[in-house]
């Protein structure tokens, strides 16, 4: 661990920060902001995508690849999740909560067997 402060709370508070006083000059969070969930969802779709396809490829650029893509599907999750006014501390909430629980016996607890 290092002292440095986590950069997903980071993040995730300077997205809510342009929710909140979008910048004069352009920026990328807000035009997403604006697009509203149809625009973010896509984004995180094509995202998802591209995390797939860097995940086979071989080597040591194949895995700066998934790691690249990987960081653009986790930025745009936090897009999304500050959209609906929720903070990257209610995923790690759920996360300790499941956490040590078997994931088999976590879905089945939603009462939905199959689906994550």
């Amino acid at each position: 661990m290092t002292d440095q402060p986590n950069v997903l709370h980071a993040l995730s508070d300077l997205v809510a920060d342009r929710k909140a006083n979008p910048p004069a000059e352009r920026s990328y969070v807000v035009s997403l902001l604006l697009g509203g969930t149809a625009k973010i969802n896509a984004k995180i779709t094509e995202e998802a995508a591209e995390v797939v396809e860097a995940a086979d490829e071989p080597g040591v650029e194949g895995r700066a690849h998934l790691v690249r893509e990987v960081a653009d599907l986790v930025f745009h999750a936090v897009v999304l999740l500050r959209a609906r006014d929720l903070g990257w501390d209610e995923v790690e909430k759920e996360l300790a909560r499941r956490f040590g629980i078997s994931g088999i016996v976590e879905k089945e607890s939603r009462g939905r067997p199959g689906k994550a």
